[in-house]
């Protein structure tokens, strides 16, 4: 036990000393074999390890704090380009230089994902890495600009490994084996992925799109591995239905934004026919929102929406029997009653009208709302997987991509307000 602890010991100050190396002047112009050595120490470094070294990195490579005051007073005094630089130089953190020289390395880009990666699952217990992961995104946010980005089609032909790694990501609505991921790829069904230089053959996003006639109001028939191929004649929608990140690491690291967008104008190319671009979307924490905010304040609410809220609440008499041991006594979309089903749809509107743009509103909204889409439709009994059921109670909805009007929305929901439509409001 003393010689395996020795051992480790010495493991970790082999990684220290070779950290100290790349950084040096040396460093500069050995990069990329020095780089090598670090990454092939730090994957040698077991997970308290590697703990350790995200501390050493937090401590020993920030800015001087005094030459970051006396540039900062220096430029105050007299505001020029030359001390702004000055400025922006002793304020970057020697972490940023270090990830840079990584990042030469064959393979430093995969090591520093998978590095940031292994950070986020410290960082709710370690706070002082923040600044650390700060960095890390801050870079990762400049190589994986959509820029540098390639979207291609995968599709049955596509590599098998690629395949797998879209079925072991899908996050939305699983993929229930090779059958399953085989409906989704047919002509009718499109998967498109981001995909970086430096991880060619690693799938960074994928997005799926079924091409319909109409859009739809349920996941089930379009994520059924039996349902029949639509005739290219038939599609006049395209729907997306999933989309899904493949690398923790790049939390943070906006993509799916971009894909979307060039996935809508792949799609319009092929077939001029499509007119509508939407999505049908999960609601995430929708019932746990609900069943939280139970006392809204009547401040900022129009008294005619706060007294329908207040009426679909009383519809519902959670305080009386809470929505798991609703849950629990066999609740489901299709046996609610007339009230119940105005309620939660009243409600859901609210939900995501008046808190989609506050801290806290629905991810999945905040995404294709800040992405310029537009709330078009809520969906009763959209996903009637005991998921969706838990989670939204059974709701989705759908997301409109106007193309010509993307640009101004997004503007608008930047500033605070909510793009919907008629059918929306009028549930409130």
């Amino acid at each position: 036990m003393i010689l395996d602890n020795l051992l480790k010991a010495r493991h970790f100050t082999k990684t220290v000393n070779a950290t100290k190396r790349l950084l040096s002047e040396r460093g500069e112009s050995n990069a990329a074999s020095m780089a090598s050595d670090v990454i092939e120490n730090f994957n040698a470094l077991e997970d308290d390890q590697r703990a350790e070294y995200f501390h050493y990195l937090a401590d020993k490579f920030n800015p001087s704090p005094a030459d970051v005051l006396s540039a900062a007073q220096i430029y105050a005094s007299s505001p020029n380009a030359d001390n702004l630089v000055w400025l922006m130089k002793v304020t970057e953190a020697p972490r940023q230089e270090l990830l840079r020289r990584l990042n030469r390395a064959p393979g430093g880009t995969s090591m520093i994902v998978d590095m940031r990666h292994q950070l986020l699952k410290l960082l709710h217990k370690k706070p002082e890495f923040k600044a650390v992961d700060a960095d890390m995104q801050h870079l990762l946010t400049s190589w994986f600009n959509p820029g540098f980005l390639k979207m291609h089609q995968v599709d049955w032909k596509s590599p098998a490994h690629i395949l797998e790694k879209i079925i072991q990501h899908e996050a939305v609505h699983e993929i229930d084996g090779w059958d399953d991921l085989r409906r989704r790829l047919q002509p009718d069904r499109r998967c498109f992925s981001f995909f970086h230089p430096q991880l060619s053959e690693e799938p960074l996003i994928f997005v799926e799109v079924a091409l319909l006639p109409e859009i739809p109001e349920a996941i089930g028939p379009l994520v059924d591995k039996k349902s029949e191929v639509i005739e290219p004649n038939q599609y006049k929608c395209a729907i997306f239905y999933s989309i899904s990140n493949c690398q923790p690491g790049l939390r943070g690291v906006s993509m799916g934004n971009f894909l979307i967008k060039r996935v809508a104008e792949s799609l319009k190319k092929e077939f001029p026919s499509l007119k509508t671009f939407c999505t049908l979307s999960p609601i995430p924490g929708f019932m746990e929102w609900l069943t939280a905010n139970q006392d809204l304040s009547s401040d900022d609410i129009k008294p005619a929406v706060y007294e329908k809220v207040q009426e679909a609440y009383k519809a519902l008499n959670l305080k009386e029997k809470s929505w798991n041991e609703r849950l629990q006594s066999g609740w489901h979309p299709d046996t609610a009653t007339a009230k119940e089903k105005e309620a939660l749809m009243s409600l859901c509107a609210f939900y995501l009208m008046t808190q989609s743009s506050k801290r806290g509103g629905n991810s999945v909204a905040k995404f294709h709302l800040g992405n310029g889409a537009k709330l078009h439709r809520i969906n009763w009994a959209g996903d009637l997987s005991k998921k969706g059921i838990k989670q939204s109670a059974g709701l989705m909805v759908n997301y409109l991509y106007d193309l010509e009007n993307v640009e101004d929305n997004h503007e608008r929901f930047v500033n605070g307000e909510i793009i919907y439509s008629r059918s929306v409001s009028q549930l409130i």
